[in-house]
């Protein structure tokens, strides 16, 4: 009876976690009246082992406590497949959020400089040789006694914290061919383990940028889901001043619709579609301003100049790649204009009572 009992609470357990992966990756449309903060500046964990492969935080969204941030996590990725990060598109005087996915080639994230290896193009933080991935050691923070996969190559970067693309302040960029035609491809959605990571992420008060400032207690852990002081590194620096927005949660959410699948297969006519990097027009930046008060760019002594990463380490997302080519081996488009598939949620619960800061006790990763 005993583990018959054990069966049935493992099975129960199992079906939770894939509701919540449906949920967050194709059931509801977000929107939000204004723009996430700044991405913080925080160090990379150690990689914990050989096919583990880096997801960038980002600000999610909650209907009851606004913007809060999902740490950075290792996990260990599907055998030659390729994480593209969700991005915050703005787009007809709101921000809309595009999830991310898994597949064979890196496609269109914003622009946004998320660091190890997403300078905003691409992925230059390692790359699959047949059924091995190898980490590139310029970017990426790895330790060659637990893992023997590595590469060093240089990657030029530029420092940026700016979290959303389009609208004012925003990154300007829109996706290239290479990046629409990765979006044609088949992909997989987040795994089981980044649903609950997002889902942790949100029942934790020190998380929400009402709480933080933009300055997260915990801004990476070295595994998904392990929020203890020996896996969770707290963030250096806010990525900018932080404002208060002039309007609640509430106020801010945009209109809610059923949300499309949220990838179309390839060879699919999706010309009519639009990316939330869209140029905006006069009327929508006027737009783009209402209700918030936009956040302060980081002060040139963190934002200002060119490095090397090889200068600087591996352990800081303070990086952005500028000239060097992804390493992701994007295919060539195939002639038909596509644009990002529409934006879908995050998971969103209330939020919960304030808990205590990790412990001190963490893995900082190199650069420290």
């Amino acid at each position: 009876m005993k583990v018959n009992r054990f069966v049935v609470r493992w099975i129960c357990s199992v079906f939770v976690v894939l509701a919540l992966a449906a949920a967050s990756f194709g059931q509801v449309f977000v929107s939000v009246r204004f723009g996430p903060p700044a991405l913080p500046v925080y160090a990379q964990p150690l990689c914990p082992g050989p096919g583990y492969f880096w997801t960038p935080g980002y600000w999610g969204w909650n209907d009851d406590g606004g913007y809060y941030w999902v740490p950075g996590t290792w996990v260990v990725a599907p055998v030659g497949m390729l994480w593209t990060p969700g991005y915050w598109g703005w787009g007809g005087g709101l921000y809309a959020w595009h999830p991310g996915y898994w597949g064979p080639h890196i496609g269109f994230y914003g622009g946004i400089n998320y660091g190890f290896g997403y300078g905003g193009v691409g992925f230059v933080g390692g790359e699959w040789r047949g059924g091995a991935f190898y980490y590139n050691r310029s970017v990426t923070n790895v330790s060659v006694t637990n893992v023997t996969n590595v590469y060093n190559r240089r990657v030029v970067v530029n420092n940026t914290t700016t979290s959303f693309n389009g609208g004012t302040g925003g990154v300007a960029v829109r996706a290239t061919p290479q990046e629409e035609a990765a979006e044609r491809e088949q992909h997989t959605a987040p795994l089981a383990e980044q649903t609950q990571h997002e889902h942790l992420a949100s029942q934790n008060r020190q998380n929400f940028a009402s709480e933080n400032h933009g300055r997260p207690a915990i801004a990476a852990t070295a595994k998904a889901g392990d929020f203890s002081g020996r896996s969770a590194v707290p963030a250096r620096d806010a990525g900018g001043e932080y404002h208060e927005p002039a309007m609640s949660p509430k106020e801010a959410r945009g209109p809610s619709a059923p949300g499309n699948r949220p990838f179309t297969p390839a060879n699919s006519n999706n010309a009519n579609r639009t990316t939330g990097g869209s140029t905006p027009t006069p009327e929508d930046k006027v737009k783009s301003n209402e209700g918030f008060r936009p956040f302060t760019p980081p002060n040139s002594s963190k934002s200002a100049g060119t490095t090397s990463s090889e200068e600087k380490g591996a352990g800081s997302n303070e990086s952005k790649v500028k000239t060097a080519a992804p390493e992701s081996n994007p295919p060539r488009a195939n002639g038909s204009k596509a644009s990002r598939p529409a934006p879908q949620s995050h998971k969103s619960s209330p939020p919960p009572k304030k808990q205590n800061a990790p412990k001190e006790d963490r893995h900082k990763g190199k650069g420290q």
